[in-house]
């Protein structure tokens, strides 16, 4: 979620917005420093702390503060165990701040750094009851007598080649995660009128150069309506080397395109490299939703831990025939 950007929608839509902020953790607790939360005044909200009593309590505080209007911030120290019964055990303390149309032009380079996307860092003191935030001006400078954050996120880019059923179903599924999606197809008309807000709709022209301009931390998934531009895109993908290299289809689809990389010189390790079928194994059911699901759990694993699944274990049941 880009906090910022959603606080800032909230507060020229409905007036008034709060932000609530795991702020520091002793032990156990749901979530780490740095989860956010933002809540309207009718108390709708986006994001999560952990969920439970502690979230249940932030909220009920948050939406005090809004209703008693744009007022100081406050930091709830609060006992998991025996206040609230939660079994993580730990402690937190909590961050809640009310924020209204005073503030978007204070916020409105939180926006813009968020906005370029990768992390930030800011620096934070309070004065007179509110917190004052500054990017990185005050870093190393010991009298700024206040706290550190780490803002923003990290988006793994991801190029999608193909906008049939699966590839609708895996751009949707990506949408609340952690990832910038390239979405290309050459047949015009192919998308739909609306996109998550992290996928961009490409109209394919070129598929090698496409893949000689993704950055090396992307994962590419192939999936278009032509084999031979499958063909076309994998072999230009297995030759960059990216951590993840997947393509849709069956053992009988990847056994005759394995012989084709072969000819083009492509190494049995490059090869191997491959994701196909693509998604979790063991996860048979063909239903597109099904696949992107498999998919997604898939690249999230790589994200975090650079290999597939499905690299480690015999191959899944086919995605198509």
């Amino acid at each position: 979620m880009r906090v910022w950007r959603q606080l800032t929608d909230l507060v020229a839509r409905h007036g008034s917005a709060a932000l609530i902020t795991v702020h520091d953790v002793k032990g156990s607790a749901p979530r780490e420093v740095g989860a956010h939360m933002v809540v309207r005044p009718d108390g709708a909200f986006h994001g999560t702390i952990g969920g439970g009593q502690l979230e249940l309590r932030m909220l009920d505080i948050a939406r005090e503060m809004l209703a008693a209007g744009r007022g100081p911030a406050r930091i709830v120290d609060q006992a998991l165990g025996p206040d609230l019964g939660q079994c993580c055990g730990g402690r937190v303390k909590i961050l809640i701040e009310t924020f209204d149309g005073r503030d978007l032009e204070d916020l409105a380079p939180l926006v813009s750094a968020e906005a370029e996307g990768g992390l930030f860092e800011v620096e934070c003191r309070m004065e007179e009851g509110r917190v004052r935030r500054e990017i990185g001006s005050a870093v190393g400078d010991d009298r700024w007598a206040g706290w550190h954050e780490t803002q923003g996120e990290v988006r793994t880019p991801v190029l999608i080649f193909g906008a049939g059923h699966v590839g609708r179903a895996l751009v949707l599924s990506l949408a609340p995660l952690p990832f910038s999606v390239r979405w290309l197809d050459d047949r015009e008309n192919a998308f739909p009128s609306h996109l998550p807000e992290n996928a961009r709709a490409v109209r394919l022209r070129d598929p090698e150069a496409e893949i000689a301009q993704a950055g090396p931390s992307s994962f590419i998934l192939v999936m278009t309506h032509d084999h031979p531009l499958d063909m076309a895109i994998t072999a230009a993908a297995l030759k960059r080397g990216f951590s993840y290299v997947g393509l849709i289809g069956s053992a009988t689809k990847r056994a005759r395109f394995e012989k084709r990389f072969r000819e083009l010189g492509l190494s049995d390790e490059t090869i191997r490299s491959l994701v196909s079928p693509i998604g979790l194994p063991g996860i048979t059911d063909k239903n597109p939703a099904v696949i992107a699901a498999s998919v997604t759990a898939q690249l999230l694993q790589v994200r975090e831990h650079g290999s597939p699944a499905q690299n480690l274990s015999p191959p899944a049941a086919s995605n198509d025939t």
